[in-house]
């Protein structure tokens, strides 16, 4: 039987709903890039390292239990009296079968110490987490200044190329009445065109940049980013470095070390134990026939006569408590190092900035109007007019140069001090 029209857009109708529904999830779904907040967010959610690394958090979590628990009992069955030549049944005709079953008893707080160390190195792998968490944060942090960086720059050039453009009109306008040189508007000219140059430049570091912040937030190389609404906001919280170096032993890797080394240590304790013997209890029944003839109680003790073996794991425990307070000291100096170094590129750049605003801006504007102002009357050469902007628009471009070092100190400087939200 043929479809009727209305049994035919029943599936249309359904399709189109289904899509209806679809519509808000797919408009409300969020783009990074607007702000600096916006690519922590996504990056805490979605990157994949850090995915994996709170999965083998949650994983060694799984180990704190069984690593305290009692050993799985064992349970045997023996059949004794079996006829050799016919040995599916006894001799005698009787069934004669033993039971038995044993458990092992760590003693000696054995079970606790390794579960002390289990929920220690579970501490170190949530803190390893934590110390992923703030390197990916920094380079994230890195990566949007220079995504916004790129695009400020072009920004700039393009606001440099439409003076250059005015000055050519200018010089054209002045070639035509006699009053400059032909040469004057070529110059301007060749100055537009070193600039496109500079400008094909900046674009493609801003490609290279929003590739880089993709790849830290687990998206596409060329999946579209929101366009930056202002600079960065990255505060330092520190007011001096000496007070930014008091909080490395804080930081999530120095303490993920010494959860280690605290791991090790509880080994250690552990080991030694170990030369204490385990018991094993255990109890059995024998059956004969159709009856319980007979039970037994059994007790069973370690004979510690591995001596050596014991005494090289005890030795090998200590070592590794060594080598992870080795690695904790390490960890250490590496932060302060990094911290010292951020710090100072991060007051440097703030410095700079601070003069290029300040001074530099202002007197090459003041500059800048006086040359165009003498340029119009012919009190001065084009070259001159020349100079003057591109030190007014060098001093511009040099200031957002300048903000971007100090955002890349800053997110440095963050990295050792900051938080993860």
């Amino acid at each position: 039987m043929p479809p009727t029209p209305r049994t035919r857009w029943i599936p249309l109708a359904l399709a189109g709903m289904l899509w209806a529904l679809s519509l808000p999830a797919i408009a409300t779904q969020p783009v990074p890039g607007r702000t600096v907040e916006s690519v922590r967010t996504w990056l805490l959610d979605q990157n994949p390292e850090l995915q994996a690394l709170g999965l083998e958090a949650e994983a060694a979590e799984a180990r704190i239990v069984p690593a305290g628990a009692l050993p799985d009992p064992s349970v045997s069955i023996a059949f004794r009296g079996l006829d050799p030549d016919r040995p599916w049944r006894s001799q005698d005709a009787s069934d004669e079968v033993e039971y038995e079953v044993r458990q092992r008893f760590p003693l000696w707080g054995k079970r606790t110490l390794a579960r002390t160390a289990a929920r220690q190195e579970a501490v170190a792998t949530g803190l390893d987490r934590s110390a992923a968490a703030h390197d990916l944060l920094a380079e994230a942090e890195a990566a949007y200044v220079r995504y916004w960086h790129a695009d400020e720059a072009v920004t700039v050039l393009d606001r440099r190329i439409a003076l250059l453009q005015q000055i050519e009109e200018m010089a054209s306008v002045r070639y035509a009445l006699g009053r400059a040189a032909q040469q004057d508007a070529i110059r301007a000219q060749v100055a537009q065109t070193t600039l496109h140059r500079e400008r094909i430049e900046r674009l493609a570091a801003k490609h290279e940049a929003t590739a880089n912040l993709n790849a830290l937030l687990g998206r596409q190389a060329n999946a579209r980013l929101a366009s930056p609404e202002g600079p960065p906001v990255l505060p330092v919280h520190s007011p001096d470095l000496s007070n930014a170096l008091d909080t490395a032993d804080a930081h999530p890797a120095v303490r993920s070390q010494q959860a280690r080394a605290e791991a090790a240590h509880t080994n250690v304790t552990l080991q030694r134990r170990n030369r204490f013997p385990d018991v094993t209890v255990g109890v059995g029944a024998m059956q004969f026939g159709n009856g319980i003839e007979s039970t037994a109680l059994m007790l069973e003790v370690e004979i510690p006569f591995q001596q050596r073996a014991r005494r090289e794991r005890e030795r090998e425990s200590r070592l590794l408590e060594q080598a992870a307070l080795a690695r904790k000291a390490l960890a250490l100096r590496a932060i302060e190092g990094r911290g010292a170094a951020a710090w100072a590129q991060w007051n440097s750049a703030r410095e700079r900035r601070g003069l290029i605003e300040d001074t530099l801006l202002p007197q090459a504007d003041a500059n800048y109007q006086s040359a165009l102002a003498s340029y119009q009357v012919g009190e001065v050469d084009f070259g001159t007019l020349l100079e003057a902007l591109d030190e007014w628009q060098g001093a511009d471009l040099a200031q957002v140069d300048a903000l971007r070092d100090e955002l890349l100190g800053a997110a440095a400087v963050r990295a050792i001090e900051g938080e993860i939200r």
